[in-house]
Order: C-alpha cells, then structure tokens, then sequence
C-alpha cells in the first residue's frame, strides 16, 4: 500500500521563489516541517521573503542564482547541499514570459524565444541533471515541474513560453520513464490561472477576482505531492483537481 509522504525534516528546492507562487509554495512547504531553500535572480527580494518565512518559523534560506545561466546551476545545487542537506524535493517553478505585451511569434525576437526556453526549459533538464542522480542513489526524491495550460493550448502571442512549457512537460515525462524504478517520482502539475504579478503583466486587464490565489494553489500543489498513489510518477495533473473535497 503506497503512503502519503510526510515533508517533516524534508528539504524542498524552490526555484523563482522571491515572489507568487514560488514564495507560496516555499511557506506552505515550510509550515509543514520541511526545511527550505528558495531560489531567486533578485537578492533583495529573495532576502525579504527569507526573513518573512523565518519571522513564521520556517527553516529557510535564500539562493541567489539566475536558472536561465547555465553557469549558475551548480552553484545553486552545491549551496543548497551545504545549507541545508540533500535535496528531497525539487520544484521547478522559475519561468519566463518574454517581454510584455506578449508578441505575435512573428514579432517575437529570436533572443526572447531563446531565454524562455533557457529558463523554462534548459533551467531545469540542467538542475535536474545535477541533483537528480543524488536523489536515485538515496532511493527517493520527488522533482515537480511547474506547468500551464498553454503547454496544451494555443494562444496567440504567448508562442515562445507555450513552446516552452509543452517541452517541459514532455522532459517530465522522459524523465519519468528513465528514472523509473530509482525511487525518484518526477511530475508536471498545471497550476493554472493565479493572482500573480507574471499574469498581471500578461493580461492586466484580467479580473483579478476570478483568479486562484497562489497561497490555496501552493496547498493543492502540497497535497498533489504528498500523494504518490494518486499522482504518480509521469502524470501531468492539474492542481485545482486536488481541491478541498476534489480528492
């Protein structure tokens, strides 16, 4: 009978933690027992969130590194270990739009494309590669992909970020099916529209009432990976499915 896992003494990676859903994912994480390391471009950003989630109790610490620099990724992974312990489990949830408004792919420049996919998609393959072996060594590690629906859907002018996020989701996949069996549980969950200031600067005529908060995304989000046997490794689920009496 597969169990829930318990984030107790655990230690969870974050990455594009300083704000959104990130910071939430960070503190909800935190107020369930796991240690914490958050992972931002801006440092005083970063810094502030730390301070917030130590002020509430959270063992927290700030890594400052751009995701999208493949020079960073080993610094980001080797301080991790050092300030907190083997990673147990790693999210995935740096992105980047491009600039805004949002182009038309024919308008979209060729070094936009590419940065996007530099953060949304080489970030993780390249951190992943780094920590993920250690994770199949212990037997046991949890990496979460951070999604969209524009991974599934076309929208015209969020082209360079859609492409890349169905890439991501397919890396999930693969590398489900490669560490199958090493006891490392690798998913994609689709956090859908939320409050954030990334969807602000992409649609600021939304209603910001009709969007999710970050804070009940990140305890979806929390309960999705605490429930191997419900989501297990290789699925793309949606983290509004794990709703209070959802599931």
């Amino acid at each position: 009978m597969t169990t829930n896992l318990d984030f107790t003494d655990n230690v969870a990676l974050v990455t594009g933690a300083g704000r959104g859903l990130g910071l939430a994912l960070a503190r909800e994480l935190g107020r369930r027992g796991a240690r914490v390391g958050l992972v931002a471009r801006d440092a005083a950003a970063l810094r502030a969130a730390v301070d917030s989630l130590r002020g509430e109790g959270v063992v927290a610490e700030a890594i400052v590194g751009d995701v999208g620099d493949k020079r960073a990724i080993h610094a980001i992974a080797h301080q991790a270990a050092a300030l907190l312990g083997p990673v147990d489990l790693l999210i995935h949830n740096a992105s980047t739009l491009g600039p805004a408004p949002l182009r038309l792919l024919l308008d979209t420049e060729c070094e936009d494309f590419e940065r996007a996919l530099q953060v949304n998609l080489l970030g993780p393959f390249r951190l992943s590669k780094v920590i993920a072996g250690a994770m199949a060594l212990r037997g046991r590690g949890t990496i979460v992909h951070v999604s969209s629906d524009a991974a599934v859907e076309a929208y015209p002018r969020w082209g360079a970020y859609g492409a890349s996020k169905a890439a991501l989701d397919h890396l999930s996949r693969t590398w489900a099916a490669e560490l199958e069996g090493t006891g490392v549980r690798v998913l994609a969950i689709d956090p859908g529209e939320m409050d954030t200031q990334m969807h602000a600067d992409a649609i600021p005529e939304a209603d910001r009432s009709s969007l999710a908060d970050p804070a009940d995304v990140a305890r979806w989000i929390a309960a999705i990976v605490r429930d191997p046997a419900g989501a297990p490794s290789g699925a793309r689920v949606r983290a509004d499915d794990w709703k209070e009496g959802r599931r």
